[in-house]
């Protein structure tokens, strides 16, 4: 009998320009050896340099999304991305309600060029609706402060206090991602009620991070899907994103922030360059 390839589901926005949502998600699920199902909540226009136009879809279609890969495909992990809406987070959470694996939040609020993606009401909505829901809680620097009402953490201290806070609120872990903190080193505090475990990996100098919140969140996801504790998943994230931002500038896309190299361990491996046909 043939072993079933683990799967996961990614309930996100997807981005025309390839870097960031839905398609990062099934990237990074692909470069992690797991097969991935997605749900669209919305459509984005945009670039590497900005978001022109963004389309919420349809409760209804979103919610049908759901419905149809839960219904016939066993979905290991959930990853969930941009919502957008009080509307969609309410629907989102009513159609994972019975999922029993681990559903890994990412509260996108703002992308990478500045550009809102999560109204007032969709924040309120998510701290009720979703984060009892959720198994990992992954916002950065400004999305924790922004779910806290508070500061931006300025030290691991402060990070960890508003990882308590959230914890407060129902999800069983949070990590907080340090991607847009300052100095030498990057480090994700994972936060659990029974401690805390810090991932430190060297900063790197690009301009090249766009779609790194989705990439880490969604490497997470995947290697649950495979069946690794949450700790052991956040530290095989968190090494892996960093391989990834490392190899970004080599892509060259586009003019503004450049996706990561989702692909950097197989194209690594097969000696593929860029340009190079496979």
């Amino acid at each position: 009998m043939t072993k079933r390839t683990p799967t996961a589901l990614t309930i996100a926005g997807s981005d025309s320009g390839g870097g960031a949502g839905i398609q990062a998600d099934l990237k990074t699920f692909s470069a992690l050896g797991v097969y991935g199902a997605s749900a669209i909540t919305a459509i984005t226009a945009q670039n590497t340099q900005a978001v022109t136009m963004v389309e919420v879809v349809s409760p209804k279609i979103v919610s049908a999304q759901i419905e149809a890969v839960l219904s016939d495909i066993t979905v290991d992990a959930i990853k969930i991305g941009m919502l957008g809406t009080s509307e969609l987070t309410r629907v989102v959470a009513e159609a994972i309600a019975g999922f029993e694996g681990p559903v890994v939040l990412d509260p996108v609020m703002v992308a990478k060029s500045g550009d809102r993606l999560l109204d007032d009401d969709a924040v309120s909505a998510m701290r009720k609706h979703l984060l009892p829901l959720a198994t990992l809680l992954t916002p950065n620097l400004p999305e924790a402060a922004a779910l806290t009402d508070s500061g931006e953490a300025g030290n691991l201290e402060e990070m960890e206090e508003q990882a308590r806070q959230l914890l407060g609120a129902g999800c069983r872990a949070v990590l907080v991602k340090g991607g847009h903190g300052s100095g030498p080193h990057c480090t994700d505090l994972l936060v659990e009620a029974d401690g805390r475990r810090a991932f430190v990996s060297d900063r790197i100098e690009t301009a090249n991070t766009h779609g790194t919140g989705c990439s880490l969140s969604s490497a997470i996801t995947a290697e649950l899907a495979k069946g690794a504790e949450l700790s052991d998943a956040v530290a095989v994230a968190h090494q892996w994103l960093n391989r990834a931002i490392g190899a970004a500038d080599t892509l060259n896309i586009g003019e503004g922030h450049g996706p990561v190299h989702h692909f950097v361990d197989l194209w690594n491996s097969q000696r593929i360059g860029v340009g190079q046909p496979i």
